[in-house]
This record gives structure tokens, sequence and C-alpha cells, in this order.
């Protein structure tokens, strides 16, 4: 599999760990399903960096993204 795309599908996971995190802590309840996001999110991240040689710098994080997107969406 391509480390552009696990690095994409990690960061979607990790954000989408945020609201199910607040979700569970204003419910009263464990954050069970944003800690499974987050280790899933927080695996592929460091799969795919460990997949590059070079890893990715914070600055072409958003041309990644947008470049696994336009790939498979178009």
């Amino acid at each position: 599999m391509d480390a552009d795309l696990l690095f994409s599908i990690g960061v979607v996971l990790l954000v989408l760990a945020v609201p199910a995190a607040v979700s569970a802590f204003s419910d009263s309840r464990p954050p069970r399903a944003a800690a499974i996001l987050l280790l899933l999110g927080g695996g592929l991240l460091a799969f795919a960096i460990w997949q590059r040689s070079k890893g990715y710098s914070v600055a072409e994080i958003p041309e990644v993204i947008a470049r696994v997107f336009g790939r498979y969406l178009h």
C-alpha cells in the first residue's frame, strides 16, 4: 500500500478521534471509540513515516493529503 495513502487515512482517523472524545467526555462515558481511533490513526501514521525513506515534513502534509484525495476521488 502507498505510504501517502496510509498517512492520509491516519490523519483522517486522528481528526475523527477528537469529536468522539469530546462526545464521550460530555456524556460521562469512557472514550473507547476515541482511543481506538487514536491508536489506529497513530499506528498508520507511524507505519507510513517508517515506510517512506525520508519521512514527512510539516510543510508537505497538506500537499500529500490533497494529492491522495485527488488521486482517489478523481
